[in-house]
């Protein structure tokens, strides 16, 4: 497994390109804008995209959607049928593409790698986190130090605690890769982020 960061987009938005070594079959993560940017690095790692993952349908993540679709034609793009149901809506814009759901339980798999779904609502209704081996891809949820806003529609504090909650009590330790900054472990957020030792409490 070999997983690939730009920042992309008008902030700067983590979009993760997650590789699968053994087959050349990588899956999007997060595409906040730049398509073409990104299908450069996936050419120059060698690498066909097989997958766009969503894990929340805000514009800063889901920015460079369109332009990947027409370049990918038959990629599926997959997002929480709770975001998807608010798209074209204030802080969900329309993106231009259908989206096949994924929630709570979901796996998919991605040449040898199984990606696993968690719903992690409160930045978003339909928030997720996704699991693969020894990494978590958090978006917006638990941040370095930090978790999302919630004053944003759809949000709710009291949900993205719980999530926070179910994040920290996952066993064992992760690399989280979130939506924003930069990169952290499960154990070093638990013991030092606020929100998450908060909502452990």
């Amino acid at each position: 497994m070999k997983i690939s960061v730009l920042q992309v987009g008008p902030i700067g938005t983590n979009c993760y390109l997650l590789e699968d070594e053994s087959t050349n079959a990588a899956a999007v993560i997060d595409p906040g804008g730049e398509g073409a940017r990104i299908l450069d690095r996936a050419k120059a790692d060698g690498v066909e995209i097989k997958l766009i993952l969503l894990t929340h349908a805000h514009f800063d993540h889901t920015g460079g959607v369109d332009e990947l679709c027409k370049a990918l034609p038959g990629v599926p793009v997959y997002l929480h049928p709770a975001d998807a149901q608010l798209l074209g809506t204030q802080v969900f814009p329309a993106i231009g593409v259908d989206t096949v759901p994924y929630g709570e339980g979901d796996t998919l798999t991605l040449g040898s790698l199984t990606i696993s779904v968690l719903h992690t609502p409160g930045h978003t209704p339909g928030g997720v986190c996704l699991q693969v081996e020894d990494a978590l891809f958090t978006g917006d949820t638990l941040f370095q130090g930090s978790m999302g806003r919630t004053d944003f529609p759809g949000g709710s504090y009291e949900q993205l605690m719980a999530s926070l909650k179910r994040l920290g009590q996952l066993p064992g330790d992760y690399h989280v890769l979130p939506g924003h900054m930069g990169a952290s472990t499960l154990e070093t957020e638990r013991k030092t982020n606020y929100y998450m030792r908060e909502a452990m409490a």
